[in-house]
């Protein structure tokens, strides 16, 4: 009897849902165009948790730490629930993969849009020479130096005709093609966009879930109900607004740059960006959700 008391007081009281819970199905809901990517180029479920297993091992090795007591396999498997063995062979194995490489044309794109050598009073980028001459102390070989001074401007003028990244004009000059941020042919250099922008956008977000962190600013405009033509004007001018605040944003940092050359407090990094998606709305038949 007292059972059935019970009952009937939890009767009409869900439960309220556990963040361990919430989280989870917000995850799912971020992975699924991850999955929709994987499974486009032959990447399956036993390819990934192999790379899932290593990336707890790995976070949980270097920021979970308890103080600076050393970590070991079995704490680690404690934590993140990945088999001891493994444990030990992901701190143990070297990889070449760790180490983040600089993009060096997102470099060289960055400074021909925004630093005043290479910018026109318009601020556009301007037309370079090839090479420097007598009167023009600017060329697309101290655009090249500008970045680094171990890579020659030919190969990276070769590389940049052939995508389309540049044109070069009849009279010698090299014009930017600004329609070609986004590289078209090259998937190393595409999935490196894809990663850097996907990861700083998604640490952002996580930054601002955690309890005493310091916000950073992660916003967007939502709206449905929209015809598709209503959508690609929508996307037009989003491009237009978005390319003027980026290269806004481009010219404020190579300012910053210049000013801290040599300087030791300038240890940091910073991304921002525009994106844009769009999809059908998916209609819930009223009374199909009332009998599941």
């Amino acid at each position: 009897m007292k059972y059935n008391v019970i009952m009937k007081e939890n009767v009409g009281k869900p439960s309220t849902p556990q963040p361990q819970s919430l989280i989870l199905n917000t995850v799912r809901q971020v992975l699924k165009p991850l999955i929709r990517l994987l499974l486009a180029h032959g990447i399956t479920y036993t390819l990934l948790l192999d790379e899932l297993k290593r990336l707890f091992v790995e976070i949980a090795d270097k920021e979970f730490q308890i103080g600076n007591k050393p970590q070991t396999d079995s704490r680690i498997t404690l934590l993140t629930g990945v088999h001891r063995r493994d444990v030990h062979r992901f701190r143990n194995e070297t990889s070449d993969n760790t180490i983040i490489r600089t993009n060096f044309g997102a470099q060289l794109m960055a400074q021909w849009l925004g630093n005043p050598r290479f910018i026109d009073s318009d601020k556009k980028p301007r037309k370079l020479p090839r090479f420097s001459t007598f009167g023009e102390d600017e060329s697309f070989e101290s655009l090249v130096a500008s970045v680094s001074k171990d890579i020659r401007a030919r190969p990276v003028l070769d590389e940049w005709l052939r995508t389309g990244k540049v044109t070069m004009l009849d009279d010698g000059d090299i014009e930017l093609n600004t329609d070609a941020f986004i590289p078209k042919e090259d998937l190393e250099q595409k999935l490196f966009f894809f990663g850097m922008n996907i990861h700083d956008h998604l640490a952002s977000a996580v930054n601002n879930l955690q309890d005493g962190n310091k916000s950073m600013v992660e916003r967007c405009t939502y709206h449905d109900g929209l015809t598709i033509d209503q959508v690609e004007e929508i996307h037009q001018l989003i491009k237009v607004k978005g390319m003027d605040y980026l290269k806004e944003i481009n010219l404020a940092a190579i300012n910053q740059n210049v000013s801290n050359a040599n300087h030791e407090a300038a240890q940091f990094r910073i991304n921002s960006g525009i994106y844009f998606y769009y999809e059908p709305l998916i209609k819930v038949d009223a009374d199909k959700g009332d009998n599941d």
